[in-house]
């Protein structure tokens, strides 16, 4: 990997986390949902209309629907992201599901894309799916009768991100969609999608507007510019190589658990981090 796919995805993964924090701050559902998507739409358009004005682009019918089927995948999983996070601690959700998707994903990308994993990528990604298995408790965490259903969201998330990370690395490096564009367009889909729903809950979305205005805005910015990185990275970069590197955001979810939400486990989750680093090392230098 090089060393300047690997500083993208460090600045994607602390954006990553910290969206994914101001949105479980929010305790939003679907108006929250529409609200981000929303603003969004509105704060990329410009650069997509530049890309438009001055780059030849030429997508075709197979890229537009692969641009229908990220926005789809991409719906369900905020969707189920923010009813998660409504039910259960950040602190396990968000690394049961960025430790699953990479798992499938690098598994998946030998299969579907012919990637190669060496013995040292191998053992990176195993430290890596060792390192969330800690964070979130070990075998321990199944005998609380609490933690089963934010667990069973956290793994039902990992395989929508599985999902649209394969299906976007085809878009950007098969049928060479540019990520700004596939990014954007998927952004449109979900909000087209969401409208109906926000137009006969009008009230929710006015509401949560008035009380997490701020987190709504954080939220549509860094969303999208975080994964923009990803797809940019993935163009020249093995996804079996940038999924499980892209989870050093656990590190900083797990961090902004513990600290600025009181979750707990800080010893747990430190051990926990330092093996994490140890494999996204290793998966790096493979």
């Amino acid at each position: 990997m090089s060393l300047l796919a690997f500083g993208l995805i460090i600045i994607s993964a602390c954006m990553h986390a910290t969206w994914n924090y101001l949105a479980k701050r929010s305790k939003g559902g679907t108006a929250f949902v529409w609200l981000y998507t929303a603003v969004s739409a509105i704060i990329y358009a410009p650069f997509v209309t530049f890309v438009l004005i001055y780059q030849e682009i030429n997508i075709g019918w197979i890229g537009i629907g692969m641009i229908a089927g990220s926005a789809v995948i991409h719906l369900v999983y905020s969707l189920t992201l923010q009813k998660g996070y409504s039910i259960g601690d950040f602190s396990l959700i968000y690394p049961i599901a960025r430790g699953t998707g990479p798992m499938l994903v690098a598994i998946s990308a030998v299969f579907l894309y012919d990637e190669r994993l060496t013995p040292l990528g191998i053992t990176g990604i195993a430290l890596i799916v060792l390192s969330v298995f800690i964070i979130t408790g070990g075998l321990h965490i199944f005998t609380q009768s609490n933690a089963i259903i934010p667990l069973a969201y956290g793994a039902l998330v990992g395989v929508m991100i599985a999902g649209y990370t394969l299906l976007d690395k085809g878009a950007v490096d098969v049928f060479l969609v540019p990520p700004l564009l596939l990014n954007y367009g998927s952004i449109i889909g979900q909000l087209l999608l969401l409208s109906p729903i926000a137009k006969r809950n009008w009230k929710a979305v006015r509401s949560d507007w008035k009380q997490h205005r701020k987190e709504a805005i954080g939220v549509g910015i860094l969303n999208p510019l975080a994964y923009i990185l990803i797809l940019t990275t993935m163009v020249f970069t093995p996804v079996s190589h940038v999924a499980p590197v892209r989870e050093l955001s656990i590190l900083f979810g797990a961090i902004m658990g513990t600290v600025l939400l009181s979750e707990g486990f800080g010893k747990r989750r430190i051990i926990a981090a330092g093996i994490m680093v140890v494999g996204i090392i290793a998966v790096a230098l493979s």
